[in-house]
C-alpha cells in the first residue's frame, strides 16, 4: 500500500480531526494521521476540506500536521488464519499486538490482520487451462480446522480464462496460486483478498427463509424460532441476560461458523468468552468452540470510533464465509453501543440532532446492517446464511427509545428480556408475553418434519395457555386464587409447571444446557398430556389436590435435568408413567 501525503491537520475534537489542503483524496478512504500514522477514515469531504473519523486516541496531534492517504477504503483482509483469532473494532489482531506492545495499545501500530509467513497446504480443484473462471469460483481449499474447510474463492470483480493453477502444495496468503487472463491483463490470484467492510459482497439471488437456527435453547426454538439467515433483536435493561443469552446461542447453535462482536460492552464480559470459549467443547465435533469462532473485541474503553465500525468488520467477515458455503451467526453486543458511538460523532461533527440526540441517519444505517443478513445462493453455486443476533440496550430498560424502536422495525424477531423474570432467577428471561418470532409459519414444516406433525398444533395449545394464565392471575389479584374453579387453578398450575420444568433453563447443567429438537418435543408434549388429560380427570369431578399430589409430578418438573439428549426413551417411560397415574385417578370417577 503506497502512502502519500494529501493535506494537513487543521482542527481536532477527539476522534475527529478536520483537514485542510486535501486536493487528492476519495470518500471513505482509509488514512493515516501524523507520523504516529493513527488509522483514520475521511467521511466528509468538502472543496479542499476534509472531515476524518480517526480510529485510535488523537492525544498529542497537532495542526500542520500531515496526512497520507492509502487510495483505498477501510478493508478487511481475508484468507486463512481468521478462525480462532481476536481483533479489535479494526481487525488488528489483539494478541499479535499483545507480544509487540504488551498490555497498551501502542498508537498507529501496524500488524497484519493475517500472518503473511504462515504456509498453508493448498489443495486445487479439478480445473485446467483455458477453463472459463467467474467471480466467486471456488479454486481450491485450505483445511484451516478440523471443521472449516476454508474454500480458496476467485475475488469479486475477476473473469476470464485460466491461464495456470498451481499444484498442492505449501503456500503463503499472498503467494499466487492461480493466474486469470482477464480483459485488462493477467491477475495473479491469492489466497488473501481485501474487501471494504461498509459494501455488502455480492451473492447470486436471495434465498427463501424456512430452516430454523437450533440455538439449543427451549423458549427461543419451541415458543420464538429464528430462521438461518434471520435478524433479531434482544433488547433488556441492565442484567436481565443479555450477553448470558447470546453466549449460550453462540456456544450451542447449529451455525458452522460464529463472528462475535463485542460492541462497547465491560471489558469483564469479553474476558467471559475469551477465557470460556477455548475450554468449551462442540458437542457436534467434540472439539473446542474457538475452531468455529472469530472474536472482535471492541471494549468500552476502547477508542469510540473503532466501535462504530466493528460491527461492519463482523459482518463482512461472515460474509466472507457465507460466499464458501457456510451458514454464520453473527452476535453483535451491543447494538446501543455502536449507536451511542454514532451519536458522539455525530455531535462532535456538528450535526443536527434528531431523537435523543442520535443522528437523524439512525435508521438507515440499523437497516443497513440488518440487511446484510440472509439465506444466499452464493457465487460460486452454494447455499450459505448470515443470521444476525444484535442486543439493545434501552436506558433503564425502556423499550420504547429510537434504538429498540427502529431496530424492531428492520428485524423479524423480537425476544424482549423481562426484569421481573430475571430477579427471580429465570434465565432465559425472555418474555412469553412481549416477544414475537414473524419466521414461525416458515419454519413450520421444518420443526413438523423433524420433530413430528403435531408441532405446531401443540406450541399454539401452549401458547393458548399462556395467554389464559395472565388474565387468570388478573383476577387472581383482584379477588385470590380461591374465587377461581379448580379447572382455571389447574390452566395456572400447568403454566407454572411449564415455566419451571420447560421454559427456565440453566446453563450450567451439562444436561440441561443445551436441548435437541426431539428433547423439546418431547417435554412439551410430557406437559401437554398432563394437561389434556387432567382436564379430563377434573371435568368427571376429580379434584386439583389429587392431581397435583401424584408422584409423578416431581420427576416432570426434573426432567430437563434427569433426561440426556442421548437417552429420549426415558420421557417415553415418564409419558407413560403419567398416563397410569392419570388412568388410575380417573378410574375413581368413572
Amino acid at each position: 500500500m503506497r502512502e502519500r501525503i494529501i493535506g494537513q491537520v487543521r482542527r481536532v475534537n477527539g476522534p475527529v480531526i478536520e483537514a485542510k489542503g486535501v486536493t487528492d483524496a476519495m470518500m471513505l478512504e482509509l488514512v493515516r494521521v501524523a507520523e504516529v500514522r493513527l488509522i483514520g477514515e475521511i467521511i466528509k469531504l468538502e472543496g479542499q476540506t476534509a472531515v476524518i473519523q480517526v480510529y485510535e486516541d488523537t492525544t498529542g496531534i497537532c495542526p500542520g500536521d500531515n496526512i497520507y492517504g492509502s487510495g483505498m477504503p477501510l478493508s478487511v483482509e481475508l484468507g486463512p488464519g481468521l478462525i480462532g483469532t481476536i481483533y479489535d473494532g479494526i481487525q488488528r489482531p489483539l494478541e499479535e499486538i499483545y507480544k509487540i506492545s504488551g498490555h497498551y495499545i501502542e498508537k498507529g501500530i501496524q500488524v497484519s490482520s493475517i500472518s503473511k509467513e504462515r504456509k498453508w497446504s493448498f489443495v486445487p480443484e479439478d480445473l485446467k487451462p483455458g477453463d472459463i473462471i467467474y467471480p466467486g469460483e471456488i479454486i481450491g481449499s485450505v483445511q484451516e480446522t478440523e471443521r472449516i474447510n476454508h474454500k480458496i474463492l476467485i475475488p469479486p470483480g475477476v473473469s476470464g480464462t485460466l491461464k495456470k493453477i498451481f499444484p498442492e502444495g505449501e503456500y503463503a496468503v499472498e503467494d499466487p496460486v492461480a493466474v486469470v487472463e482477464t480483459k485488462d491483463g493477467d491477475v495473479n490470484v491469492a489466497m488473501l483478498q481485501r474487501w471494504p467492510i461498509r459494501v455488502p459482497r455480492p451473492v447470486k439471488e436471495r434465498q427463501p427463509l424456512n430452516i430454523p437456527l437450533i440455538t439449543g435453547q427451549r423458549v427461543i426454538d419451541t415458543l420464538f424460532p429464528i430462521a438461518k439467515g434471520g435478524t433479531v433483536a434482544i433488547p433488556g435493561g441492565f442484567g436481565t441476560g443479555k450477553t448470558m443469552t447470546q453466549h449460550a446461542i453462540a456456544k450451542w447453535c447449529d451455525a458452522d461458523l460464529i463472528v462475535y462482536i463485542g460492541c462497547g460492552e465491560r471489558g469483564n464480559e469479553m474476558t467471559d468468552v475469551l477465557t470460556e470459549f477455548p475450554k468449551l467443547i462442540d458437542p457436534r465435533t467434540n472439539r473446542s468452540l474457538m475452531e468455529r469462532t472469530i472474536l472482535i473485541a471492541n471494549t468500552s474503553n476502547m477508542p469510540v470510533s473503532a466501535r462504530e465500525a466493528s460491527i461492519y468488520t463482523g459482518v463482512t467477515l461472515a460474509e466472507y464465509f457465507r460466499d464458501m458455503g457456510y451458514h454464520v451467526a453473527v452476535m453483535a453486543d451491543s447494538t446501543s453501543r455502536w449507536a451511542e458511538a454514532l451519536r458522539e460523532l455525530s455531535g462532535r461533527m456538528e450535526e443536527m440532532p434528531a431523537e435523543e440526540g442520535f443522528p437523524a441517519y439512525l435508521p438507515t444505517r440499523i437497516a443497513e446492517f440488518y440487511e446484510r443478513a440472509g439465506y444466499m445462493n452464493t457465487l460460486c453455486g452454494k447455499e450459505g446464511s448470515v443470521s444476525l443476533i444484535g442486543a439493545v440496550s434501552p436506558p433503564g430498560g425502556d423499550f420504547s427509545e429510537p434504538v429498540t424502536q427502529h431496530t424492531k422495525r428492520f428485524v423479524r424477531c423480537f425476544w424482549g428480556l423481562d426484569r421481573q423474570l430475571a430477579n427471580a432467577r429465570h434465565y432465559p428471561a425472555i418474555s412469553w408475553l412481549e416477544s414475537y418470532s414473524e419466521y414461525l409459519l416458515e419454519v413450520i414444516p421444518w420443526w413438523e418434519q423433524h420433530a413430528g406433525p403435531t408441532w405446531s398444533d401443540d406450541r399454539a395449545e401452549m401458547m393458548e395457555l399462556l395467554q389464559k394464565e395472565v388474565r387468570l392471575q388478573q383476577v387472581v389479584k383482584l379477588v385470590g386464587p380461591d374465587a377461581l374453579p379448580d379447572s382455571q387453578k389447574f390452566i395456572i398450575d400447568v403454566c407454572t409447571l411449564f415455566k419451571n420444568a420447560f421454559l427456565q433453563q440453566n446453563a450450567f447443567d451439562d444436561i440441561d444446557r443445551f436441548s435437541t429438537v426431539e428433547k423439546q418435543m418431547k417435554m412439551l408434549q410430557v406437559i401437554l398430556t398432563y394437561y389434556r388429560r387432567g382436564s379430563e380427570v377434573l371435568k368427571r369431578g376429580g379434584t386439583l389436590v389429587k392431581l397435583k399430589k401424584m408422584s409423578v409430578n416431581q420427576d416432570i418438573v426434573k426432567m430437563k435435568f434427569n433426561v440426556p439428549n442421548e437417552d429420549l426413551k426415558l420421557l417415553d417411560k415418564l409419558t407413560a408413567r403419567l398416563e397410569r397415574s392419570l388412568d388410575q385417578l380417573e378410574s375413581v370417577y368413572v
